[in-house]
Order: C-alpha cells, then structure tokens, then sequence
C-alpha cells in the first residue's frame, strides 16, 4: 500500500530548481486534512487524476473540500473524509532567475546602406532573468509529470525566442540607422528584445523580467567561414579572401617568401588585377584613348592607391614593401610602385 502523507512539503532553496513534483515518483496518498507547507518564494500546485486543483501560496493549507470544492466531485460523495485519495503536488519556484547568459551563436545579418559591402554581421552578448508568472500554466504546459524541472530545460528555448526578437529589433532600426549607431543603442535595443518577448514567455507562464545587451560589435568571422554561411558572393568573397589572406601574410615570421604565398592563396585576386587593368583599357578606347577612365589602374601608384585596387589598408602594402614581397621605389621618405611590380607581386 502507498504511503499516506499527512504532511506536504519540500523545504529546499530550488537554486537552479524550477519545480519539484512530490512524491518525485509514483502516487501520493494524501486525505481530507492533509497539510500543504509553502514556503517563502514558492507555490504549490495541486493535481488529482490530472486536473489542477488548486495554487497555493506561502503558508500552510489544508486539503479539505471546502477550499478545494472539486474535490468532492473527483473523490465522490460516498467516501468518508479520512479516505486516502492519490493526488500529486507540484512545488513551483517563485524567485527571480538571474543573470542568465546568452550569445549570438552566429552573426546576425543587418543592412548597411552607403557603407562597404551595403550589410554587416553583428555579434552580441548580454544577460537576462526570468520569472515564473503563472505556476499553474507552466506545469501544465512546460513540465507535465516531471519530477523534477530545471533551468537548463527551458533556458535553450528561452534564448531562441530572445534571438529571434534581437534580430527583428536590429532588423526594423537599421532600416532608419547606421550599424554605427546602433552600436550606440544597446538600451533601447534591449527594451525593445523585453517588449517583443513579453508575450512568448507570458504563453508558457513565465514573466521576462530584464534583458540588457553587454556587448554588440561587427563580426569577427573570416571570409572563409561567411562564405560557407552562404553569406557572401563571389565577388565579395574574393576581394575579403584577398584582405585576409595579406593581413595574414604581413605577420608571418617567414618573410617575403611567407607573404607572397599567402597572397598567391588569395582565391581569385590576380583575376581582379586582369579586369581591373583591362576595364581601364575598354574604357580608354571608348574615350578614344584621351584621359584614364575613372578605375584604370595608373602605370605608377602611391601605396594608398595600391591599397585602393587591392580593397587592403595601406599599411599592409606598406608591410609587404618591408618585407620584400613588394617591389617600390623609395623617394625620400616615399615609395612609389609600378603596374608591373604589382602584377609580379600577385603572381607570387
């Protein structure tokens, strides 16, 4: 025969604890009488024969049918008071759950009018806390008959709704601002994450208490890994590659001999040299071989020019001259570079 419970309770601080069913397993025997003891930021939720009866706050309750008037339904008249009758208590964790961690596990997308490629890839991470609103709600639709229910069983879910809000947020404001200003409004971005959210947690019982953004910064992912995110074109593609693959290169303890490998292993770029010098020549004979056209690549370049048709900063040109990779004159404290050195230069 099952134990009967005279006395209910579950005296435990529920650290990372949600709800705790009792008796964690089986059925408890409980009578017309029987004492509910709820502590200091807890509920209790009563079921019998899978229907909630009743949610009691802190304190101590008695299970009698007067406070519990279906139970005279669910027991049935005929049975006398003490009768032992299988119910199960769900103690439910009121406190606040603080301090919860989530992270962009991949950059989220943003327009970016006027400025490089047109979009940009945010990354971001924060904190947030949540609550329980609605005791009975969440064990009915969250936890079912579960003895025990844990943060780590709803925080996955949590954060995917917080993720797809902060994407919709970022979405809606670049549409008015600069991914630079945005940085810039990591408030009211996380008020607006609260709003959109209330309601996804509110369907499940639970309550989004705060939501703030600690950091929100451009991507730090390489050309490679957007590419394989299906992020990027190929012409784009090309010219990061090229980028990284000399930023890469300008470090490499090896020398000139390093760099120049590792521009030659930019995917594509000695193919952007080709269309750019020979768009220069289209458009000279289009003029009728007056002025360069706008993009030609000029016979002799200053390093912030070599720079330009290389989409690299300057001072990676700068550092490949250093190194050796790069034929330049130096005049006075100058270099200047010729068409053919930087043609030779991507050939490796």
């Amino acid at each position: 025969m099952a134990r009967i419970f005279d006395v209910v309770e579950y005296p435990n601080e529920m650290q990372d604890e949600i709800v705790h069913r009792f008796p964690e397993q089986g059925i408890g025997d409980y009578r017309i009488g029987t004492q509910v003891i709820v502590r200091e930021a807890q509920s209790a939720v009563f079921f019998r024969d899978g229907h909630a009866l009743d949610v009691f706050g802190a304190g101590r309750h008695t299970i009698a049918t007067a406070n519990i008037p279906l139970l005279i339904d669910l027991i049935g008249k005929a049975f006398n008071d003490r009768t032992p009758f299988p119910a199960e208590v769900y103690f439910v964790s009121m406190k606040e759950f603080a301090d919860r961690k989530w992270g962009t596990p991949q950059p989220i997308i943003v327009r970016n009018p006027g400025m490089g490629l047109g979009v940009a890839l945010l990354q971001g991470f924060g904190s947030y806390s949540y609550q329980v609103d609605d005791p009975q709600q969440f064990v009915t639709q969250i936890v079912g008959t579960q003895g025990t229910y844990r943060t780590d069983a709803i925080e996955d879910r949590l954060r995917t709704v917080l993720l797809s809000k902060i994407a919709d947020i970022l979405g809606e404001t670049t549409e008015a601002k600069s991914v630079v200003d945005l940085i810039g409004l990591t408030e009211e971005i996380g008020a607006g994450v609260r709003a959109k959210a209330r309601d996804d947690f509110a369907a499940v019982g639970l309550a989004l208490k705060s939501f703030y953004i600690g950091n929100l910064k451009p991507s730090d992912k390489s050309a490679q890994e957007l590419r394989d995110m299906g992020m990027l074109d190929m012409a784009t593609y090309t010219q990061l590659q090229a980028a990284d693959a000399m930023r890469d290169a300008a470090s490499n303890p090896s020398g000139g001999a390093g760099l120049t490998a590792g521009i030659g292993a930019g995917m594509g770029i000695g193919n952007l040299m080709q269309q750019a010098t020979s768009g220069a020549i289209a458009n000279q004979q289009q003029s009728g071989g007056a002025a360069p056209a706008a993009g030609a690549v000029p016979d002799v370049m200053t390093p912030t020019e070599a720079a330009s048709i290389l989409k690299v900063s300057e001072e990676d040109i700068i550092a490949a001259i250093e190194e050796g990779g790069l034929k330049a004159k130096k005049l006075g404290k100058a270099y200047r570079i010729s068409k053919e050195s930087l043609e030779e230069f991507l050939k490796g």
